[in-house]
């Protein structure tokens, strides 16, 4: 799948990991919004997952313009990035954000 595909689009985004919510396997709590996109298919043979920036309150969906990507190095498991229209977030930003769950992952931010 390419996810690339989606960079500068508008998604759709179903919530099922929202902010201040726990992992339901490991000692983590999410710090953003955390979702997939309905009726799509990642390398990992799961649904495409998000990362929702810039919305500050639980949510339950979301539809927002994607940003950029978390190609992750040693999974087949790209992570798309939804912020708010006219929302920017720098890779530094992006890191910073998504950096409770990605520090146990190598990854790179694609454009």
């Amino acid at each position: 799948m390419d996810s690339k595909k989606y960079i500068g689009k508008k998604v759709k985004v179903k919530i099922d990991r929202p902010l201040g919510s726990k992992h339901p396997n490991y000692d983590m709590i999410y710090t953003v919004n955390y979702g997939y996109v309905p009726n799509t298919v990642s390398g990992d043979g799961e649904e495409l997952d998000c990362y929702v920036l810039g919305v500050f309150e639980p949510i339950k969906e979301f539809e927002g313009t994607c940003i950029a990507i978390i190609r992750r190095i040693n999974e087949d498991d790209d992570k798309l990035i939804i912020v708010p229209e006219n929302k920017n977030y720098s890779d530094e930003q992006i890191k910073a954000l998504t950096e409770f769950q990605e520090r146990y992952f190598q990854s790179e931010i694609l454009r």
